[in-house]
């Protein structure tokens, strides 16, 4: 059997015949035709006015502190509780980040948030929210927070495609959002993000940074400075196809989650659901009740050719970050120290499934 990897990509059918009429146009550069058609199924399925594709979701951060003016020395405050792709775009703009800790749903506390805020050294100038391995968020909390501080809330909702609260999109719920399309994902472009927004003019400079700062002339006229973010017409095409199994992805992926909390919620407490959501469970994950069980169990799958990881090591742990703001209370540290990442490829069958979880009850 070849490797089972965490969350292998996986094709719908339609992707070739989308990139050979690429390849037949010959528009195979940066924008066109099927980049447009993306973004447009991320509006039409999100039900959000306005979209960017990039090639990736930490651009679309980046992109939001840049257009938001957000810049040396301001404070933005972060999940810890995350991957280091969440917080980079912090530094990037020379910011000093204030990470916070999670509560029971694993996503951020509003209680720490308030906290935050009220310990800041200066007024946060935005907050970024992970929507952890695709599960909302406490998103009525943290919105009036937010407004009522008047702190930019960027949605790092690059798990979490496919996912709702409140019968509405994650990643829309605040003044801007992101999706991202790496190979992983639930669906994927091999390489690519979407930056949202419903603030049109928001995504009108978030647009003019991507495409290298270019002013609108026939010559190459540039009064400031720009990246180089924006998506293929190639990947576009493969979006396209991807989005149109989206649904099939999500549908998949909670029935691999319900047959491993079946099978194994008797030894293992597994990440909740917060009322009012659904999120896509892009991953299934799960804590065992002592610490460093779980590595003993990533050994005995891995010698069975079966990935799986610990959750992510909270920001405030990583040593590029010594030395930054945390309001933290031990609760992601508790996470990290005892929880995994079990293999939850929308292509696995039910028996793939079950053979995996009778190797983590195994090797314990």
């Amino acid at each position: 059997m070849a490797r089972v990897f965490l969350s292998a990509p996986y094709m719908g059918g339609n992707e070739q015949k989308y990139i050979k009429e690429v390849f037949d146009s010959n528009y195979i550069a940066p924008l066109g035709e099927f980049v447009d058609r993306f973004e447009q199924s991320i509006k039409d399925y999100c039900q959000i006015q306005n979209a960017l594709a990039l090639n990736s979701a930490t651009a679309g951060l980046h992109l939001a502190l840049r257009s938001f003016g957000i810049k040396d020395g301001d404070v933005v405050l972060a999940s810890t509780f995350t991957f280091a792709a969440s917080v980079n775009p912090i530094m990037y703009e020379r910011c000093e980040p204030i990470f916070i800790d999670c509560d029971e749903s694993w996503n951020l506390s509003p209680k720490l948030l308030k906290e935050a805020i009220a310990k800041s050294p200066k007024k946060p100038k935005a907050l970024i929210l992970t929507h952890l391995y695709g599960q909302a968020s406490k998103m009525n909390e943290i919105v009036e927070i937010c407004q009522n501080e008047n702190i930019k809330l960027i949605e790092d909702a690059a798990e979490a495609l496919g996912g709702f609260y409140d019968k509405k999109a994650l990643g829309t719920f605040g003044d801007a959002g992101v999706y991202s399309f790496n190979g992983n994902k639930i669906i994927t472009t091999s390489g690519g993000g979407m930056l949202v927004s419903k603030d049109p003019n928001f995504i009108a400079k978030a647009r003019y940074y991507s495409t290298q700062a270019r002013e609108p002339l026939l010559h190459y006229e540039h009064l400031d400075y720009g990246y180089n973010y924006r998506l293929s017409n190639v990947l576009g095409a493969i979006g396209v196809g991807q989005m149109e199994v989206l649904q099939d992805r999500v549908e998949r992926k909670r029935q691999i989650f319900d047959i491993y909390s079946n099978l194994l919620k008797d030894i293992a407490e597994f990440m909740p659901e917060i009322p009012n959501s659904r999120g896509n469970r892009w991953l299934t994950t799960l804590l065992f009740r002592e610490k460093n069980t779980h590595l003993k169990v990533i050994e005995a799958l891995n010698k069975h050719d079966i990935e799986s990881r610990p959750l992510w090591k909270p920001m405030h742990l990583q040593p590029v970050f010594k030395g930054a703001k945390c309001i933290v209370d031990g609760t992601s540290e508790d996470y990290f120290s005892r929880g995994i990442c079990l293999p939850s490829g929308a292509d696995m069958s039910d028996e793939l499934v079950e053979k995996v979880a009778n190797i983590v009850r195994s090797a314990l």
